[in-house]
C-alpha cells in the first residue's frame, strides 16, 4: 500500500490512533453508485399512488433472465406478485413489475423488477379499481 519513504506513509505514522481507524475505515469502505436506466414507459398503473399494493397474482409461463438490472429473474412455474403494469407507446413491449415467490428461490424473494407480461399467466386479479400515473426516473433506478 505504501511504501516506508512515501509521504503518505509518513503521514500515517504520524497520525494519532483515532484518525488511523477512520482513515483505514475510509480505505477500506467502497463507495456505491447508483445507475438510472433508460425509462421503459411514461405511465403506469398501480392500485395506489405508492404501487405499493399488489395489483394480481400471476404465474411464470416461461424462465426469464434479467438483461440489466431493471429486471427481475423468473422461473417457469413461480408465484409472481405483479405491484404495476407499465403502459408501452407504441411499437413496444409490455412490461409489469413485481416479485416473485417460491420455496424453491428463496434467494429471489422481496426484490422488485420488470418482466415481460407475456410471460406470466394472471392468475387472481384483486382489484380493478386502478390509477395511472407517469412514471419517474426512481421507477427505473438500480443499485
Amino acid at each position: 500500500m505504501f511504501t516506508h519513504s512515501s509521504p503518505l506513509f509518513c503521514f500515517f505514522i504520524r497520525m494519532n490512533f483515532p484518525l488511523k481507524i477512520l482513515f483505514c475505515v475510509g480505505l477500506l469502505h467502497q463507495g456505491t453508485t447508483a445507475v438510472f436506466m433508460g425509462k421503459l414507459a411514461d405511465s403506469k398503473i398501480c392500485k395506489d399512488a405508492e404501487c405499493s399494493y399488489v395489483l394480481s397474482m400471476a404465474t411464470a409461463l416461461d424462465d426469464f433472465i434479467a438483461p440489466d438490472c431493471r429486471f427481475i429473474n423468473i422461473k417457469k412455474g413461480q408465484m409472481v406478485y405483479v405491484y404495476s403494469k407499465l403502459i408501452p407507446p407504441d411499437g413496444t413491449g409490455v412490461f409489469w413489475s413485481g416479485s416473485v415467490y417460491s420455496e424453491q428461490y428463496v434467494d429471489q424473494m422481496g426484490r422488485i423488477g420488470y418482466f415481460p407480461s407475456p410471460v406470466v399467466k394472471e392468475t387472481h386479479k384483486f382489484t380493478e379499481n386502478t390509477i395511472q400515473m407517469p412514471t419517474t426516473d426512481m421507477d427505473f433506478y438500480c443499485d
